[in-house]
């Protein structure tokens, strides 16, 4: 594998600078069921994620 440039390098760094990271941990076996439903969906996995937690709070707040 070739290594990275360094412009690639600083547009990474310019991209994670706009972005907040969050671990979530889930049980063994989960990870790989939650990707093959995302990817079923033409989805990443963070797309898929981000997705279930906005319309989560949608549906919260709808009924508060």
């Amino acid at each position: 594998m070739a290594p990275i440039s360094e412009a690639r390098k600083r547009a990474n760094d310019k991209y994670l600078e706009n972005q907040d990271e969050i671990k979530v941990r889930v049980p063994k076996g989960r990870k790989a069921e939650l990707q093959a439903h995302a990817e079923s969906r033409g989805e990443s996995l963070n797309g898929f994620i981000v997705r279930a937690v906005d319309e989560t709070i949608e549906r919260d707040e709808a009924t508060k």
